[in-house]
């Protein structure tokens, strides 16, 4: 073999249409972009637009819903972590957090938190912080002889207030109903 005869896979380079380049090219007059008007043109506006008809996009019906301050967590099973320390990568001695599972290589970056989740098995005595954890995760970390402390929210004063006043009215709205009478 020499270098030059080493050559790319077939196909693995394509070579770009050049349109506009004459009849015989295939792609020449119009160069792929119909007839005249605006989207013969750069910069087309038309979007969803159909006409007048009814677009699609408002034709069809509206599904579920997108929370604005929706929480991404790192979700990590309990089998993920018993790896990690089989592989010497995670100190069981240690306090298990999100920056421990990082430098273990176990999740990526922080997001918001971590969640644990149940499934695999766990046989080192562990302490982990974590914002979340599931209920067979709590007895199967218990089970281990370890312990979960669960990472508290923050509560705004103005998000405490909105809530003692919501709770406050419901309360009040039961109070004011009367009970029914059997005749």
């Amino acid at each position: 073999m020499r270098l030059n005869d080493i050559k790319d896979n077939a196909g693995s380079r394509k070579m770009r249409v050049r349109i506009g380049r004459g009849i015989g090219s295939g792609m020449g007059k119009m160069g792929g972009r119909g007839g005249k008007g605006q989207t013969a043109r750069s910069g087309v506006r038309l979007g969803g637009f159909e006409g007048g008809q009814m677009p699609l996009h408002r034709r069809l019906p509206k599904r579920g819903f997108n929370k604005l301050d929706r929480k991404a967590y790192n979700e990590v099973n309990l089998g993920r972590i018993q790896q990690a320390i089989d592989a010497g990568r995670l100190d069981a001695k240690q306090p298990v957090d999100v920056a421990a599972l990082i430098a273990a290589g176990v999740i990526r970056r922080p997001q918001d938190g971590l969640r644990l989740l149940g499934d695999g098995e766990l046989k080192a005595a562990l302490t982990l912080t974590v914002n979340h954890a599931t209920a067979s995760a709590k007895a199967a970390v218990e089970k281990a002889g370890g312990s979960i402390k669960l990472i508290e929210k923050k509560v705004l004063a103005a998000d405490e207030a909105k809530r003692k006043k919501t709770a406050a009215k419901k309360a009040k709205t039961v109070k004011a109903k009367p009970a029914a009478t059997e005749e």
